[in-house]
């Protein structure tokens, strides 16, 4: 990439050169990019070569798909808050960013979006120790989530208890101000919800699976794939 912009125009040769690859593997770096959304012209005969589109480097989306689906929770919890401004625009904005994304990714993200519920917090819930949500919460559960393998944590209750758990999560349910994890809780047997600013030291169990299962709500809770999108 670096070499393309310098040079304005390069051919095969000379990039395999400059990185110290062979020439099969500059082919399918080009490729990726061009995956990846980036502009990459090809001048055939003598004198040819590749460009690179400038403008494409300013406009293509560099972000994973967790960065791409906390952007998109955090809309969607304004949106269940309701009466913010700006929401349009922000939703416009994530449009665009999720046409940018490469194919592999829009079906994770996608994957990503039909575990993600919203809705009301009940008054009675006590919001008065609201802490900061973990990091390295949301990448442990894209791996765990996506790749259907367990996650486990420490987990503190409402009275300041401390736990191990290992679960397989299954959703994340947004109640502003409140994010939790559902998750099947094998040694329960049972679905458990954990709020996540009470998890810490999150860790995808590797060789481990489960099989996805259907998570009932309460009413008034509903997939934000189902809800309208902003104009």
């Amino acid at each position: 990439m670096r070499s393309l912009r310098r040079n304005g125009t390069s051919t095969i040769a000379e990039l395999a050169a400059q990185v110290g690859a062979s020439r099969r593997t500059v082919l399918r770096d080009i490729s990726a990019l061009r995956d990846e959304g980036f502009v990459i012209h090809s001048e055939p005969g003598r004198g040819g070569g590749l460009q690179l589109d400038a403008q494409s480097v300013q406009t293509t989306a560099r972000l994973s798909v967790a960065e791409v689906f906390a952007l998109l929770i955090s809309v969607a919890s304004m949106r269940a808050a309701g009466g913010l401004p700006f929401l349009g625009l922000a939703d416009a904005g994530l449009a665009k960013l999720e046409k940018a994304l490469p194919p592999d990714k829009v079906r994770d993200l996608r994957r990503f979006l039909d575990c993600l519920y919203v809705g009301p917090l009940s008054p009675q819930v006590n919001i008065s120790d609201l802490g900061e949500i973990d990091p390295d919460l949301l990448p442990a559960f894209e791996t765990a989530f996506l790749e259907q393998l367990h996650l486990r944590f420490q987990y503190r209750d409402a009275k300041g208890a401390i736990t191990s758990r290992r679960v397989e999560p299954q959703a994340m349910l947004i109640l502003p101000p409140l994010w939790y994890l559902v998750a099947w809780d094998p040694v329960r047997d049972d679905f458990r919800h954990f709020r996540m600013d009470r998890i810490s030291s999150p860790e995808v169990v590797a060789e481990t699976s489960f099989r996805r299962r259907f998570v009932p709500f309460d009413d008034g809770v509903s997939p934000v794939r189902g809800q309208p999108r902003q104009a």
